[in-house]
């Protein structure tokens, strides 16, 4: 199962309390306080983790609590730390507060960390109220409750390519030629009803590509139609759009009118998406129908960069995978290249 929205509930770890307690020692009469502080509860903590895929361990286990830190001891002993407890989330994990919709947190590093709510602090132990005026306390602090929270956990899937196209354009059927995932293909509509995340290996390059293949949109996606509308977020951080077309018109659809429609969807949910490099795959190229569907289109879109394939006899597929190699890699030397990355 692929989760990638939720909404948990987080609650840090209460500050111990602190002690009171007096030194009783032989030869010692006047020893005077040693209450030790109480320690501070446990934080709970965002940590980016590139091993986990989707959000389904907090579809699950909704309530994340730090430990309540230890009570202080006499003879000036401080109560221990609470653990805090540690939620491994995937890349691409972006954090909203539940009752105002902020946004709090955005963890797309491995290993990078976030305070969701802090543990509270640990009271004073009665060392602490010693004074010149007070040579024998007997107050102590209770300790700080922990933070509390609910929040909403979306996914926006981190990945090089980005495999957007209308139900049946053979997404799946790609995925499963060039990665390693292995999709649902079937010949009715909507058979992929999640995000899939494939690794294309390139051995001898000694280099790999990751790609999310998004559910088929449909006409109105970004107006919550179909299933696309709810997984078109997971192409927003792709570094290319990668549109593959039924190029053989099935179901009497109109290629360029597809073409036209998805890229109107894209525009519809976000206009930056159409900034971003975009591929075409021309697909079904051993159909009898394709090769005149590929001269009209070309015709009406003749600044479009397109490759033609076939997923059934893989016609055109290693020179699609190497046209992705490299654009994906010119944009990472760029990227490199980038005064924001020298700083």
């Amino acid at each position: 199962m692929f989760i990638d929205e939720t909404n948990i509930k987080a609650h840090a770890g209460d500050g111990g309390r602190g002690c009171v307690s007096f030194r009783r020692e032989k030869y010692e009469p006047w020893g005077g306080p040693n209450g030790g502080d109480g320690g501070k509860g446990g934080d709970v903590v965002l940590r980016g983790d590139d091993d986990q895929n989707n959000l389904i361990d907090f579809k699950y286990k909704p309530h994340w609590n730090g430990e309540r830190g230890e009570h202080g001891l006499g003879k000036d002993c401080n109560g221990r730390e609470g653990r805090p407890a540690i939620m491994r989330v995937p890349l691409g994990t972006v954090v909203y507060k539940l009752d105002t919709g902020e946004v709090l947190v955005e963890i797309l590093e491995d290993g990078q960390e976030f305070v969701l709510c802090k543990g509270g602090k640990g009271g004073f132990g009665n060392t602490r109220y010693k004074s010149s005026v007070n040579r024998a306390p007997r107050q102590s602090g209770p300790g700080e409750p922990g933070e509390i929270g609910e929040y909403r956990l979306e996914l926006k899937s981190i990945a090089d390519i980005g495999l957007v196209g209308f139900p049946n354009a053979g997404k799946s059927s790609l995925t499963t030629l060039i990665t390693k995932a292995h999709p649902k293909v079937a010949a009715y509509p909507f058979t992929t009803l999640h995000p899939q995340i494939g690794v294309i290996e390139y051995l001898e390059e000694y280099d790999r590509l990751v790609m999310a293949d998004v559910p088929g949109l449909i006409a109105g996606a970004s107006e919550n139609r179909g299933l696309g509308h709810r997984f078109l977020r997971h192409i927003e951080r792709c570094a290319i759009l990668l549109i593959i077309i039924d190029m053989a018109g099935t179901d009497d659809r109109d290629p360029r009118d597809d073409y036209k429609q998805l890229l109107l969807e894209l525009k519809l949910y976000d206009p930056k998406l159409l900034k971003k490099p975009c591929l075409v795959a021309a697909n079904k190229m051993d159909e009898d129908a394709a090769g005149p569907n590929l001269k009209k289109f070309k015709t009406r879109y003749k600044k479009v960069e397109l490759i033609p394939i076939s997923c059934l006899s893989e016609e055109g597929i290693p020179k699609l995978k190497k046209e992705l190699l490299k654009r994906v890699r010119r944009l990472r030397k760029k990227e490199n290249k980038s005064p924001a990355k020298g700083r």
